[in-house]
């Protein structure tokens, strides 16, 4: 009898950017399965990991994750990895030359957005961004809070409506 193992279901995040929305405009995203060995593997399923400083460039015709930082497992012993070291990221070669070629044409980045498990792999999300200017920011910060208020008062009066139907 041979023994099974169980694959995980669904989607587990691990880490987002939320800085990341509020810096760049977002163009268009792509999932993008990551190089891992044992250990950062281990790491990331407690959760310990941190896209804060990371971003994706081509290097030799593939996409590269730099800066994304995996903390040491705590049970590695010599063969734990280094926490910031450059990771590649798997992507169809057609989507990799699509990428490169809107990257080339100037003024767009590529930023994660997430690292997640799918299915029991791990994953990123990867965006093609526009860096937006102070006032930019400014602007979806107050946009964001109209939304917001809008919200506020839109539940407030169905509320309203609610309780008028009850005592009549």
């Amino acid at each position: 009898m041979e023994a099974v193992t169980a694959r995980e279901k669904g989607r587990a995040l691990i880490a987002s950017n939320k800085k990341a929305r509020h810096d760049y405009t977002i163009l268009k995203t792509y999932e993008a399965g990551i190089v891992l060995v044992g250990t950062e593997v281990k790491s990331l399923r407690a959760g310990r990991a941190s896209l804060v400083d990371a971003f994706a460039q081509e290097r030799d015709g593939e996409i590269m994750l730099y800066g994304l930082h995996i903390a040491e497992y705590g049970f590695g012993t010599w063969t734990n990895h280094a926490p910031r070291r450059t990771r590649k990221l798997l992507l169809h070669r057609v989507e990799i030359a699509r990428i490169l070629e809107k990257l080339r044409d100037g003024g767009l980045t590529l930023v994660p957005l997430s690292m997640y498990f799918e299915n029991g792999w791990a994953k990123v999300e990867l965006a093609l961004a526009r860096g937006k200017k102070s006032y930019d920011k400014r602007q979806s910060l107050a946009e964001r809070d109209a939304n917001r208020e809008i919200a506020r008062e839109l539940g407030r009066h169905l509320k309203g409506q609610r309780r008028r139907q009850r005592t009549s």
